[in-house]
C-alpha cells in the first residue's frame, strides 16, 4: 500500500515556548487533531487525511523530537498532554476532536482527562495506556513480532525517525511508555470515546480493553480483523469508516 492521500496539506511551524512545532492543516470545518505514536510523524496518517478533510479541518502535529529535523527539542512523555494544550492555545483552538495512536493514544487520553472541556470526541487507536504485566523483554518481543505486519512504507518511516531521533532515546521512551500507566486518570474523561484495535496487535494487545472498560465511561470498542498495531494503514477503508461513523454520529 503506498502513499495515497490526494488532499494537499499546508505545512506550518509554530513557536511554543522554546520549541518549534511542525504541523500540517487540511480541509475545513470543526477541528480534529491527529497525534502519532512512538517513532512516528504526521505521515502515519496519510491513509486517513482525505476522508477526514472532507468533513473537518485536520491538524496533524509532529510531537517534539519526532518527525521533522528542525526544532527537535527533547520529548518528555508526562509533559506531552500539557504541551499539546499550549500548542492549541497558540492556535486559538479552544476545543477539538482528537485521535491518537499508540503513544499518541496515551497522550490524547491524558489530555482528555486533564482538559475534559477541550475535547469534543476522542478516538484512541491501540493506546499505550498501561503496562501489560509481562515485562519489558516480552513487550519488546511483541514489538519485534509486530514488524511482520507493519506496511513497508510505515516501517521505513519508523526506522528513519528512530535513527533521526536516536535509538537510545527511543528505547528509553519505549521502556517508560510500557512500564507506567494513567489508569487513575481515565475516569476524568468526559468525551465520547472510540477505541480501535487491530486483531493481531502484539504491541498493545486487544485484551487491554478488559481493563480499560473498568475505567472509561461512554465509549465504543471495535476490533479490525486482520490488522496489527497500525490499523489506520493496514485496514484503512474499514478504519476510516469506523472513524466517520463515530465522529459524525449526532
Amino acid at each position: 500500500m503506498g502513499l495515497r492521500n490526494q488532499v494537499k496539506t499546508e505545512q506550518r511551524r509554530l513557536q511554543v515556548g522554546s520549541t518549534t512545532v511542525r504541523y500540517e492543516i487540511a480541509g475545513a470545518g470543526k477541528p480534529i487533531i491527529l497525534v502519532h505514536g512512538l517513532a512516528g510523524s504526521t505521515r502515519w496518517w496519510t491513509q486517513n487525511i482525505d476522508v477526514l478533510a472532507a468533513y473537518f479541518q485536520v491538524y496533524l502535529v509532529d510531537l517534539s523530537g519526532f518527525g521533522s529535523e528542525e526544532g527537535r527539542s527533547r520529548f518528555v512523555l508526562n509533559q506531552a498532554a500539557s504541551f499539546l494544550a499550549q500548542w492549541m492555545d497558540s492556535l486559538q483552538l479552544e476545543r477539538a476532536n482528537i485521535i491518537g495512536h499508540s503513544m499518541g493514544g496515551r497522550i490524547a487520553a491524558e489530555f482528555a482527562a486533564t482538559f475534559p472541556q477541550r475535547v469534543e470526541r476522542l478516538v484512541l487507536v491501540a493506546p499505550a495506556i498501561l503496562p501489560f504485566g509481562r515485562g519489558y523483554t516480552k513487550q519488546s518481543w511483541g514489538m519485534v513480532q509486530a514488524i511482520r505486519r507493519v506496511p513497508v512504507p510505515v516501517l521505513r518511516m519508523a526506522l528513519s525517525y528512530t535513527l533521526r531521533t536516536g535509538i537510545i532515546p527511543v528505547l528509553n521512551l519505549g521502556r517508560k511508555l510500557f512500564t507506567t500507566d494513567i489508569l487513575d486518570k481515565l475516569a476524568q474523561i468526559q468525551a465520547s470515546t472510540l477505541l480501535i484495535w487491530g486483531e493481531y496487535d502484539t504491541v498493545v494487545p486487544v485484551a487491554v480493553d478488559e481493563i480499560l472498560h473498568q475505567h472509561l465511561h461512554n465509549y465504543r470498542f471495535a476490533v479490525l480483523k486482520g490488522a496489527g498495531h497500525v490499523p489506520m494503514w493496514e485496514k484503512a477503508e474499514e478504519f476510516n469508516s469506523l472513524m466517520l461513523d463515530f465522529l459524525l454520529d449526532p
